[in-house]
């Protein structure tokens, strides 16, 4: 179970807190307007934003002071964080090792992911040469490859058109179960959180509310996401 233990926030004039557990195998939507502190939760959870007050634990192991590449956690970013000058193979290689000094068996482990996600054949293209949809399928081939635990998805599908985002979307879904990660996934489209979460996490007004069954929450949501959907 992934435990975000009475945690707070800071960052200048903003502060955001969280008192909340996601449990193991869920997928799970971060919904909220724009700058109530979405990403800013996914980043305190990976390591990159620290946490003022309170513990994130892991299964039972405290996270709050360890470096990113320490915790049992993957993060895909809007931008999908690929190097240019590195072909599909290579970038997705990087989830195992930044030298790429890779055995014969983790270079088949990369090909394996890349057929996983749906590009078999295109690993040696380079970012440049594929489309947004496939630099988006690299991103989850390299998290797929690290086979962490948890799994964070700050909009990296944003960019994407209504029926891609909407392939990607169920391919995440497919993985997690396969794989049994815990994802939470930050959107602004409460339609995502309708096509493949389990629950929702609302976040508005300097919290981020306890998850809550994704059909629960539309079929009689809180005035602020009510307001949120225009409804």
């Amino acid at each position: 179970m992934l435990e975000l233990n009475a945690i707070t926030i800071r960052q200048g004039d903003f502060a955001l807190s969280a008192d909340l557990n996601i449990s193991p195998g869920h997928i799970v939507a971060v919904l909220g307007p724009s700058g109530a502190g979405k990403s800013t939760l996914l980043a305190a959870i990976a390591g990159f934003t620290p946490v003022e007050t309170g513990h994130i634990q892991w299964q039972g192991t405290d996270l709050t002071g360890l470096p990113p590449a320490q915790r049992p956690i993957s993060i895909l970013f809007q931008d999908n964080n690929l190097f240019p000058h590195l072909d599909a193979r290579s970038n997705v290689a990087l989830g195992l090792e930044p030298s790429l000094r890779l055995s014969a068996k983790q270079w088949t482990q990369v090909d394996t992911a890349l057929e996983r996600v749906g590009l078999t054949g295109l690993g040696r293209r380079k970012p440049a040469a594929l489309s947004g949809g496939q630099n988006a399928r690299i991103a989850l081939a390299r998290a797929l490859l690290r086979a962490r635990p948890v799994m964070l998805l700050d909009e990296p599908f944003g960019a994407l058109g209504p029926g891609l985002k909407a392939e990607m979307l169920t391919l995440v879904a497919d993985l997690a179960r396969e794989t049994g990660a815990s994802v939470l996934m930050v959107s602004h489209d409460p339609a995502d959180a309708q096509a493949i979460a389990d629950e929702v996490i609302w976040v508005d007004g300097g919290i981020a509310h306890s998850p809550h069954n994704t059909d629960e929450i539309f079929s009689l949501p809180p005035q602020a996401l009510s307001a949120y959907m225009g409804t």
